[in-house]
């Protein structure tokens, strides 16, 4: 499954320029690109999306999945369907980039509860500053973040800033590994 996934995202999400040409999130230039969405949005990149990231959080016992919206929505849903095929269902949240300002007032939507162990699930981490932000707001909410999983680890220092929030952190896929599968394809 993790090659088919490598071999998806090589195709339909990654991106290699000899000059750095892409403008990050982050406002920095980068000879990589990593959109996940056309993978993650996609039925068969669901399937193995779900299914691997399940199987690397399944010894964690938490109740529920999710990260900052947009890129983790679509990760944490499949993860939670599949749980729920593999009889042992994990429930899926989003976190809001922008606190709501009525209602509830909170950053976290899902079936949630204070004290849940839960994954936070990012598609893409660079500097880590997302997925800190989520962990943050998922403690403001009173959830035990047990662990940060990323899709896709650009490998420039992002797992390490996040492991000064949370020792527990892991990626299914580097940019070293996107980058065999690109360099194979040309």
């Amino acid at each position: 499954m993790k090659k088919r996934l490598i071999d998806l995202l090589c195709s339909k999400s990654f991106q290699y320029s000899e000059k750095e040409t892409f403008k990050l999130a982050s406002g920095a230039m980068s000879k990589f690109y990593v959109n996940c969405k056309p993978v993650t949005l996609s039925p068969e990149g669901m399937y193995l999306v779900g299914n691997l990231v399940f199987e690397s959080i399944k010894g964690f016992n938490v109740s529920g999945v999710g990260g900052l919206t947009f890129g983790a929505d679509p990760i944490a849903v499949a993860t939670s369907f599949v749980s729920y095929l593999q009889k042992s269902p994990v429930k899926a949240f989003s976190i809001r980039k922008e606190q709501k300002d009525h209602g509830m007032i909170k950053w976290v939507e899902g079936d949630m509860a204070v004290g849940d162990k839960v994954v936070i699930i990012e598609d893409v981490v660079t500097t880590g500053g997302s997925t800190i932000k989520a962990v943050e707001r998922a403690r403001v909410q009173g959830l035990d973040v047990v662990h940060v999983i990323t899709l896709v680890d650009r490998q420039e220092g992002g797992i390490e800033n996040i492991k000064k929030y949370i020792e527990s952190v892991s990626a299914i896929i580097t940019r070293d590994e996107l980058m065999d599968c690109w360099q194979k394809k040309e």
